[in-house]
Formats: C-alpha cells, sequence, structure tokens
C-alpha cells in the first residue's frame, strides 16, 4: 500500500493505525510501483514509464522505429484494407491495454490510443 499525503504527522498515524490492524512493515520512499518510476525533487514528484514503454517496444519488435512529434492526425478516419491478414484479436488487445496503461503518464499518446482502441 502507498501512503502519500502533504501532512507527515497524519501520514505516520495512519501508518501506525494501519499497523495495528494489519502485518506492514516501511519500505522507505517510493521508487518504482507498477510499472511507473517514481522521482522526487525538492518540491516536486515526477511519474515516468520510461522502462515499461522500452519493454513495450522491445517486446513489439519496435525498439528502432523512427520517433515522430504527430502521432495520429485529428478525426482520423480508420480504413479496412480487404487484402490484408487479420491481427490476432487477443494480442491486439492486450496491445491496446498496455497502451491505455502507458497513456496514465504520456496524455500526449491517449488521442492515438483511443483511435485504435
Amino acid at each position: 500500500m502507498i501512503v502519500t499525503g502533504n501532512d507527515p504527522d497524519e501520514i505516520l498515524n495512519l501508518q501506525r493505525h494501519l499497523a495495528s490492524e494489519f502485518d506492514m512493515k516501511q519500505l522507505g520512499d517510493l521508487k518504482y510501483f507498477l510499472g511507473i518510476e517514481v522521482t522526487r525533487s525538492k518540491h516536486d514528484i515526477f511519474l515516468s514509464q520510461r522502462k515499461y514503454a522500452l519493454d513495450l517496444l522491445a517486446k513489439t519488435i519496435m525498439l528502432r522505429c523512427k520517433p515522430i512529434d504527430t502521432l495520429i492526425e485529428q478525426n482520423h478516419k480508420n480504413f479496412h484494407c480487404a487484402d490484408s491478414t487479420s491481427a490476432d484479436r487477443g494480442r491486439y488487445q492486450r496491445l491496446v491495454g498496455k497502451l491505455i496503461y502507458l497513456s496514465h503518464t504520456r496524455p500526449d499518446i491517449t488521442y492515438a490510443v483511443n483511435v485504435v482502441s
């Protein structure tokens, strides 16, 4: 469980209460959780899914692909190519799910992910 807030005393009280009900141990400052890297500065917290994105690119054999600034044009119309073979539906759905999860820290891909989903 991740406990966070801006009042250290209240966080400590909550942790003590939870520890009285459940077996818990303090693991220190959060660094990585569910594919999200957490970095702190004096005044900010930064979330990144760099490793998650690189792993996803590696799994889909796209690590060497050239990045572009514009992912997809707005009001893009889907098309169906009659000569193409069908994609594996389950694999496609898993990939879209991973892209949806990646969009938590990458709002710039949200529109394109929405179109393919």
